[in-house]
């Protein structure tokens, strides 16, 4: 199957703390940084997730958002720094492709965030994605 959702990371389940509707997946990714899911308990249960699961977390770009530091004092985990090793804008909009232990992510952000953030390559950064945000297929 081929997607659309370019942000696809490898990694390996860690746990599974499941509810009634929905289930918190720890996932360990290739470059070693952890990551949690937010997915519903029947995808658990379709995907036969369990610790030692391969999966690949999947992204959307717009659903990835940067910043030049860690961020404390906010509801987002899953922060992960890199380093920005392409930039794109266009009219209205930008494309920052972002290198992270084990992968890469890219994120969709206006032209603005990219000119008041001064991001270019080599510009380090943390990716923050809010763990509803995550998918996850089996590998």
């Amino acid at each position: 199957m081929t997607l659309s959702i370019r942000n696809q990371l490898p990694g390996t389940v860690t746990s599974v703390t499941a509810g009634e509707a929905m289930a918190s997946v720890k996932v360990t990714l290739a470059g070693g940084q952890d990551i949690t899911a937010a997915i519903t308990t029947e995808a658990v249960k379709d995907l036969g997730l369990a610790a030692g699961s391969s999966v690949k977390a999947l992204v959307k770009s717009t659903e990835v958002v940067l910043a030049t530091g860690p961020v404390e004092g906010i509801s987002i985990r899953n922060q992960l720094p890199g380093s920005v090793t392409e930039v794109a804008t266009g009219g209205a909009m930008g494309s920052v492709k972002v290198s992270v232990q084990g992968g890469e992510l890219t994120a969709a952000i206006t032209k603005e965030a990219v000119e008041e953030l001064g991001l270019s390559a080599g510009t380090s950064v943390v990716a923050l994605i809010k763990s509803t945000e995550i998918s996850l297929a089996s590998a």
